[in-house]
C-alpha cells in the first residue's frame, strides 16, 4: 500500500512540477521585458523624431527672421538703387549672415539675378529656388540644391515706398548642420532611454520574484500537509476511484474502488485483464480509454455506474481516471420516479394545453385530450347547463348536459356529446356534485349506486372493459360547475394517488373554464345592449336604398356603430362611428353617442356643427369619468356624419378622426372622396370643416369602420385598395349584395374586431314632384300661393288635402312676409308625405305658445301643429327654412284646444 502511494505521489509530483523548460514566471518575465524594450526604443525613436522636427522648424524660423529683418534693414533700398548694389551689400550680407549664424544671406533682384553671395563668384548668377511666390508678396520657404550643397532657405520681399516688390531676400541653412544640432541631442536621449530601459527591467524581474515565489516556493510540511489530506479525500470518500495507464495497467484504487469491484490488495500494477472477479463488460471498458458517463454495469449483484475521462487532457500522461458509484438502491426507486415525472409532465402539460381560449366547451375538449391515454381510457366533462350561457349553476345535478367525451377508442358505450343527464342521487356523479368533493370506485362491477342510473348502459359499459372511475367535480370560487369523469378499461384500476393527480387536473381547468363562463356571460351581456342600442330596423324614407353589417367581434364587442336618420325635406342622414375600447363600457358610451347624434340631427345642424356639439359631449365623458371610478377608461370615439339631399342630389359629409367613405359611381368606377381630416371625438380645440359633393343619381355611399380593412397582416392602404376592388366594376349590385361581396372579399374568416358597414344607393326626386315659386313680400301675395299651391294638388291628385294645405301655407308665408326679410321663397315636395317650406333671409325662428281666451293672435302655428304630422325649423347660410309636413290622406284634427 505504501508503494503504491508513494508512486501516486511521484505522478502526482511530475504533473506538478514536469510543464516543460521553463516556469511560468519565467515566460511572464521575458514577455514583459520584451514589451518594456519595445517601449523604449518606441519612446527613443518618437524623440528621435520630435527633436528632428523642432530643429527643422527653428531653422526655418530663422531663416525667415533674418531674411525679413535683413529686407527692412536702413538703407538696402539706396544700396539697391546705387549703380553697383553688390559692393555696398555683399559686406552688408557676410556681416549679417555671421551675426545671425545663417550659412548665407543672398540679395537679388526681381529677376532673380544675385547681387551677394558667400561665394562672390555666385554673384550675378541666377538664384536657385522658387522666386514667383516672393514675388507676389508672399513668404516663401523651401529645400534646395544650392551652390553650397543642400540648403533649408527662406524667401521674402522687400518693398519700395511705393509698396512695390523691387528685390528679393533669401536667407537659410544647409541641412547638414541642421542635423548636426539633432546628433548632439542624441547621447541625451539615448542616455534617458537607457536608464527607462533598466528601471523597467529590475521593476519587471522583481514582479517575476515575487510571481514564482507565490507559485513554486512551497515549505515541506506545507507539501506534506497536502499529501496527507490528498490521501484522506482519495480513501474516504463513498465512491470509487481508479487510474488506468494507456496500456490498461492498473495505477491505483482506492478503498471503496476495491470494495465494489472485489479486487485483491495487490491490484494496482497489474492489467485490468487480469483482475480476478470483475465482469467482462467491466474489463472491456477499463481497457478501452473510451469516454463513459453513467454507464451501468454489474459488479456481481450490484449495479455501478461508470464515469471514465482521459487523463491526457492538460498535457500530462495518457491515461484514464475512473469513478464508481453504487447505484443498486437507486434502481429500486426508478419505476417510482418514472412515474412521479410522468405525472408531473403530464400537470406540466396541462397547464399549458388546458385555457387557451375563453371558450367553455372548447377548455373541456382541451382537459378530456390531456388526459387521454396517459391517465385514463376515457374521459367525459359534464358542466350544467346554465354554465354554457354564462349563467350561474344549478344546485343539484340534475340538468349536467354533457360537453365533452374522448377515449381511445370511438365505440365506447358511454353517453354521447351534447346530451343533457338527470344523475340520480345514488350515482357518484351526483354525490360529488352536491359534496364538492372528489368519488373513487375502483371496482364499478361493485358499485349498485351507480348501476341504478341506468341498467341497460351501466352493464354495456362493463361488458365493454371500462372497469375503474374517478369522479372529479370541477369547482371554481367555491362553486361547482360541473363534473370531470375518468374511466379505465383493461389496466389498473384507479387508486389514491391516482384521484389526487385527477383533482389536480380538474383544478387546473376549473378556473379556466370559470374564467370562459364568467367571458361568455359578459359577452353575452355586451352583444345584447350592442345589438339593443343600435337600429334595429331602417327607417322608411325615399332618399337612399340602404342595406347595412354589423359584425362583432371574436373575441368581444367594441363600440362600433351606424345610424339612418331621415330629416326635413327628404333628406337623410348617415352616420358610422369607433368607441375606443371593448366590453360593456365601450358598448354603453357607444348608446351614449349614437343618442346624441340623433338628438343633435332633429336640429337639422350642418355635419361640422353636430359632431362639435357631439365632441363637447364626449369631452365633459371624459371630465366625469376622471374623477369616477372607471378612471383610466377615458372615451375615444371617432364619427363620420353625411346628409343627402335627393333634390339638390347633394351630400355634405364631415369627419372626426373616421375614415373617408368610398363611393361607387354608375360607372363602376370607385373613389375615396378627399374630405378634411378632423381629430377624433373628445380632444377639442380643433374645428371640424364641412365638404360637399354633388353626387349622381344611383352612386353608392360606403360607410364603414376601421375593423373592416384595419389588419395586423396588412397596411391600411392594402385595406383600402381590398375595399376598393371589391366594389368596382358592379354599378348595378343592390346594396345589400355589395355589404356581403366585401365581407366576403375582406374578411373571409370573421373579423377580429368589430365591423360597421352602411351602403346606400343615392336616389333623386324628379322635377315633377317638386313645385317652387318666389314670394313676394306683399300680404296680398298670400292668396295667389294659395291658388298656385291648389293647382299644383290637383295636379298630383291631392286636391283633399287643399283645405289642410292651404291653412299652413297661410300661416307659414304669412309669418315669413310680417317677421322675415328678402329673398321668401316656398317650395312643395311630394314624396312619402307633402313637405311645404318656407324661406326667408332671416335667422330669427318662430315659437309656438298657448293664446288665451282673450287673446287676437298667437294660433298660427298652434293649427300648423295640428294640421301636419310634424313641422320644425332649419337654418342656412342663407337664413332659415320653416318646414311642415302632411301624411297623403287626409285627416281631420281636432282644433277645439285653444280656441
Amino acid at each position: 500500500m505504501s508503494d503504491t502511494i508513494a508512486r501516486f505521489r511521484r505522478l502526482v509530483w511530475r504533473s506538478v512540477i514536469g510543464k516543460g523548460p521553463r516556469s511560468v514566471a519565467g515566460q511572464v518575465f521575458l514577455l514583459q521585458a520584451a514589451l518594456v524594450v519595445l517601449l523604449v526604443l518606441c519612446a527613443v525613436l518618437a524623440l528621435v523624431l520630435q527633436s528632428e522636427r523642432d530643429t527643422g522648424a527653428e531653422a526655418r524660423r530663422r531663416s525667415i527672421a533674418v531674411a525679413q529683418t535683413f529686407a527692412h534693414a536702413p538703407g538696402v533700398l539706396q544700396a539697391l538703387k546705387a549703380p553697383q548694389p553688390s559692393k555696398i551689400l555683399q559686406p552688408l550680407t557676410e556681416a549679417g549672415r555671421r551675426s545671425a549664424g545663417v550659412d548665407f544671406i543672398v540679395v537679388m533682384n526681381t529677376k532673380g539675378i544675385r547681387y551677394t553671395h558667400p561665394l562672390p563668384s555666385k554673384i550675378g548668377q541666377r538664384f536657385v529656388g522658387q522666386i514667383a511666390p516672393s514675388l507676389a508678396g508672399k513668404v516663401y520657404t523651401e529645400e534646395v540644391h544650392g551652390p553650397l550643397g543642400h540648403e533649408e532657405q527662406a524667401t521674402v520681399p522687400v518693398y519700395d515706398t511705393h509698396h512695390h516688390v523691387t528685390a528679393l531676400v533669401s536667407a537659410g541653412l544647409k541641412v547638414k548642420n541642421v542635423t548636426s544640432e539633432v546628433n548632439h541631442q542624441l547621447p541625451i536621449i539615448l542616455t534617458t532611454g537607457a536608464a527607462a530601459l533598466v528601471l523597467s527591467t529590475g521593476g519587471t524581474a522583481l514582479v517575476g520574484r515575487r510571481l514564482r515565489r507565490q507559485t513554486h516556493s512551497l515549505a515541506p510540511d506545507e507539501m506534506t500537509r497536502m499529501y496527507q489530506h490528498h490521501d484522506t479525500v482519495l480513501h474516504s470518500v463513498r465512491e470509487g476511484v481508479l487510474i488506468v495507464d494507456d496500456d490498461g495497467q492498473l495505477l491505483l484504487a482506492n478503498d471503496e474502488g476495491k470494495r465494489l469491484l472485489r479486487l485483491p490488495a495487490e491490484a494496482e500494477g497489474r492489467h485490468v485483464s487480469e483482475l480476478p472477479g470483475l465482469d467482462p463488460d467491466t474489463v472491456e471498458l477499463l481497457s478501452s480509454g473510451r469516454e463513459a458517463t453513467d454507464e451501468v454495469l454489474f459488479a456481481g449483484e450490484r449495479l455501478l455506474a461508470v464515469n471514465q475521462r482521459p487523463t491526457d487532457c492538460a498535457g500530462g500522461p495518457r491515461g484514464t481516471v475512473v469513478t464508481l458509484r453504487d447505484t443498486t438502491e437507486l434502481q429500486a426507486l426508478s419505476g417510482r420516479a418514472e412515474v412521479a415525472r410522468e405525472r408531473l409532465k403530464l400537470l406540466y402539460d396541462a397547464g399549458v394545453c388546458i385555457g387557451t381560449s375563453l371558450d367553455v366547451a372548447r377548455t373541456a375538449e382541451e382537459l378530456v385530450r390531456v388526459a387521454v391515454p396517459r391517465f385514463a381510457d376515457f374521459v367525459t366533462v359534464d358542466l350544467s347547463d346554465a354554465v354554457l350561457h354564462g349563467e350561474e349553476p344549478a344546485r343539484t345535478a340534475t340538468d349536467l348536459r354533457r360537453i365533452a367525451v374522448y377515449g381511445i377508442r370511438d365505440d365506447h358505450p358511454l353517453y354521447e356529446k351534447g346530451r343533457l343527464i338527470d344523475f340520480l342521487p345514488s350515482t357518484p356523479q351526483a354525490r360529488g356534485y352536491g359534496s364538492g368533493h372528489s368519488e373513487l370506485v375502483t371496482d364499478l362491477s361493485m358499485a349498485d349506486g351507480w348501476r341504478a342510473q341506468d341498467e341497460q348502459r351501466t352493464q354495456e359499459v362493463l361488458d365493454y372493459g371500462i372497469q375503474s372511475l374517478i369522479v372529479a367535480p370541477i369547482r371554481a370560487r367555491g362553486v361547482v360547475l360541473g363534473m370531470a369523469n375518468f374511466y379505465r378499461a383493461k389496466r389498473d384500476p384507479f387508486d389514491e394517488e391516482d384521484l389526487s393527480l385527477a383533482e389536480e387536473l380538474v383544478a387546473r381547468a376549473a378556473v379556466s373554464i370559470d374564467n370562459a363562463r364568467r367571458y361568455t356571460r359578459e359577452h353575452t351581456l355586451a352583444v345584447t345592449l350592442q345589438r339593443s342600442l343600435l337600429p334595429r330596423a331602417l327607417p322608411e324614407q325615399s332618399a337612399l336604398d340602404v342595406a347595412y353589417r354589423y359584425l362583432p367581434a371574436q373575441s368581444g364587442v367594441s363600440g362600433d356603430w351606424f345610424d339612418v336618420i331621415p330629416l326635413s325635406g327628404s333628406r337623410v342622414a348617415l352616420a358610422v362611428g369607433d368607441v375606443v375600447g371593448h366590453g360593456l363600457h365601450a358598448a354603453a358610451t357607444m348608446g351614449r353617442l349614437r343618442t346624441a347624434v340623433h338628438n343633435f340631427s332633429t336640429l337639422d345642424l350642418p355635419p361640422d356643427e353636430l359632431l362639435s356639439h357631439v365632441d363637447d359631449l364626449v369631452g365633459r365623458i371624459d371630465q366625469d369619468e376622471a374623477c369616477s371610478e372607471t378612471a383610466g377608461e377615458i372615451v375615444g370615439a371617432t364619427c363620420l356624419y353625411a346628409i343627402y339631399d335627393p333634390v339638390t342630389r347633394r351630400c355634405a359629409m364631415a369627419r372626426a378622426g373616421h375614415l373617408a367613405p368610398a363611393l361607387v359611381h354608375p360607372d363602376g368606377s370607385v373613389t375615396f372622396p378627399d374630405l378634411p381630416a378632423g381629430p377624433p371625438l373628445g380632444l377639442g380645440g380643433m374645428p371640424f370643416q364641412t365638404a360637399e359633393l354633388e353626387i349622381p343619381e344611383g352612386t353608392q355611399l360606403v360607410l364603414y369602420t376601421d375593423g373592416l380593412i384595419e389588419d395586423r397582416r396588412r397596411d391600411l392602404d392594402e385595406g383600402m385598395e381590398l375595399l376598393r376592388q371589391a366594389l368596382a366594376g358592379h354599378p348595378d349590385r343592390s346594396p345589400d349584395a355589395s355589404c356581403q361581396a366585401v365581407l366576403d372579399e375582406l374578411l373571409p374568416h370573421g373579423p377580429k374586431d368589430d365591423v360597421a358597414l352602411l351602403v346606400a344607393r343615392t336616389r333623386a326626386l324628379t322635377p315633377a314632384q317638386i313645385a317652387e315659386w318666389d314670394v313676394p313680400r306683399d300680404p296680398a301675395a298670400v292668396s295667389g300661393m294659395r291658388l298656385a299651391v291648389s293647382e299644383r294638388l290637383e295636379e298630383w291628385g291631392l286636391a283633399e288635402l287643399g283645405f289642410g294645405m292651404e291653412l299652413v301655407l297661410s300661416e307659414l308665408v304669412t309669418n315669413a312676409i310680417r317677421y322675415g326679410t328678402d329673398p321668401i321663397h316656398l317650395r312643395l315636395i311630394r314624396d312619402r308625405t307633402l313637405i311645404i317650406e318656407v324661406a326667408d333671409g332671416s335667422s330669427t325662428s318662430p315659437h309656438l305658445r298657448y293664446a288665451g281666451t282673450t287673446d287676437e293672435g298667437g294660433r298660427g302655428l298652434f293649427l300648423v301643429q295640428q294640421m301636419t304630422e310634424r313641422w320644425g325649423t332649419r337654418y342656412s347660410p342663407q337664413g332659415k327654412v320653416i318646414w311642415a309636413e302632411m301624411p297623403l290622406r287626409q285627416q281631420f284634427p281636432d282644433l277645439s284646444l285653444g280656441l
